[in-house]
């Protein structure tokens, strides 16, 4: 098997960014090549054709090397929900809800087997796999149960490149640090180091290039610098970096920051808009009157539902609401809208009947069994007609009430999608739910949902009659790929593919 492995110095260093640009380098240079991480902990998920679940990241870095998803790209997936646990999805599927002190005994052997079995196919269809480690190789308490960063290299035998992000300081101690604590056969591997994020002039870093060579016997491949580019993240570290938004901000968007929230990723696409700004809000902040509200998904809905209502946030949204304001919620954002959640088998930790805020006359129970699929439906609204593709990631079966209004006769509510179990919306569009993931990748219905919002705001509509969001993110792919390109030099670990 022919493989490459990057690793980090330390969690956000750059990993996932670096493999996705080689997955698309080398795939223009004619390999045919695929993404892997054996073992991911990211509650930004993606479905894939089969129904499998694998990490956003993989799914992105899948695209970038110009093949379709796959669960063999991320056999192991952990996904944290709070009080210590994970639920663990082995090659796509749930396998369990365990506590990190039970993980290692439990899942280790049956988790090295799925990244064998995956590996082996993977290497059955394509020329190189591009592997990604998670945080650092270097966790000394945690090298012997690791699944992921120099056990998945020194089964390949892959020459392997350390990322370290200079821009948090301190990277020459970095680098040198993780080199001393692997293990000589380990670190043997380690062909070239990437200094990530870097700001400022090359020739006053160029003395510290030199000793770390002369110091490690390892070269300095790449300098990537500093660049401003909406890369789809991993995890929400990245959410702290990403509260700017763009300058001419003529709609303003507030995405409620849940303490397990998932699934940001969907926002990508509006934070592509010119005219769009997205703010990540916490439970804490000051909501405000922004031009629509989103309730995101959640990995512990009812968690996140409680953690709203003691912080005041709930009260805040419902005011906001009662005002008039424009309210969205995906997946478990949509659940907290709806009068009751039930977890009668305390499938997320806390068993019983909770309050919803009561934006929907909607009910629903949290059940063991995911469900896990893509969907291709057709708008009901804000426009009719318009296909609309997605996926459903949920634990949870809702039923929405369609009475109509005692008092007036009329129906207050109507099915978003010409399947109702996959959301609603009210009549006067102010209130929006589904199930459906990736709903603002569609750019007509995007734009149709941001021009209700313009013309509450005497704005003129934009366009509608424009690519969904997989042509920018192309576009993007691209761009990084040249950018990282230009400052990557891959001769020393091409060289040792050769050998």
């Amino acid at each position: 098997m022919k493989a490459i492995m990057v690793v980090g110095t330390t969690s956000h260093a750059g990993k996932s960014l670096i493999t996705t640009a080689l997955c698309r380098i080398l795939s223009r240079r004619g390999w045919r090549v695929t993404p892997f991480k054996g073992q991911n902990m990211a509650l930004n998920a993606y479905v894939t054709a089969t129904g499998g679940e694998i990490g956003h990241a993989q799914a992105v870095q899948a695209w970038a090397a110009g093949i379709a998803p796959r669960v063999e790209m991320n056999p192991i997936l952990l996904k944290p929900q709070g009080d210590m646990t994970s639920q663990v999805v082995l090659k796509g599927r749930v396998a369990g809800k365990i506590g990190a002190a039970d993980y290692y005994e439990q899942f280790f052997e049956p988790g090295w087997q799925a990244i064998e079995e995956s590996l082996q196919r993977l290497s059955e269809e394509f020329d190189l796999i591009i592997c990604e480690g998670a945080g650092s190789p270097a966790e000394i308490n945690l090298k012997h149960r690791d699944l992921t960063n120099m056990r998945v290299a020194k089964y390949l035998n892959a020459p392997t490149i350390l990322v370290v992000d200079i821009d948090r300081g301190g990277a020459f101690a970095h680098v040198v640090g993780t080199l001393e604590l692997l293990d000589p056969e380990e670190r043997a591997l380690v062909k070239g180091i990437v200094i990530n994020k870097f700001r400022g002039q090359l020739s006053l870093l160029q003395s510290g290039l030199d000793w770390v060579k002369e110091r490690t016997g390892i070269p300095v491949i790449g300098v990537i610098p500093w660049f401003d580019q909406a890369f789809p993240a991993e995890d929400s570290l990245s959410l702290l970096d990403r509260n700017s938004g763009n300058s001419n901000n003529e709609i303003n968007i507030s995405v409620i920051r849940l303490p397990r929230i998932s699934n940001f990723t969907d926002f990508d696409p509006l934070e592509s808009e010119p005219s769009v700004s997205v703010r990540y809000v916490g439970l804490r902040d000051t909501l405000g009157y922004p031009d629509a509200v989103i309730l995101p998904g959640s990995k512990t809905t009812i968690t996140d539902l409680i953690a709203m209502q003691r912080t005041g946030m709930a009260e805040a949204i419902q005011n906001y609401a009662a005002a008039g304001g424009t309210i969205l919620g995906i997946c478990g954002g949509y659940q907290m809208m709806g009068k009751v959640l039930a977890d009668p088998e305390g499938v997320e930790g806390q068993e019983g009947r909770y309050k919803g805020l009561g934006l929907f006359p909607l009910k629903t129970v949290i059940t063991g069994q995911k469900v896990a699929r893509q969907r291709l439906v057709t708008s009901n609204a804000p426009q009719v007609g318009l296909p609309v593709a997605g996926y459903e990631l949920h634990q949870g079966r809702s039923h929405l009430g369609m009475e109509p209004d005692p008092e007036t006769g009329k129906t207050l509510f109507q099915p978003l999608f010409d399947d109702a179990n996959l959301g609603a919306v009210d009549m006067s569009q102010s209130i929006w739910g589904t199930y459906l993931h990736g709903i603002f990748d569609n750019g007509p219905w995007r734009r149709a949902w941001l021009n209700r919002l313009r013309q509450q705001r005497g704005l003129k509509s934009l366009p509608t009659g424009i690519s969904n969001y997989r042509e920018q993110r192309e576009a993007m792919l691209d761009s990084i790929a040249e950018l990282i390109g230009k400052h990557l030099d891959l001769n020393p670990i091409l060289s040792q593919l050769e050998k």
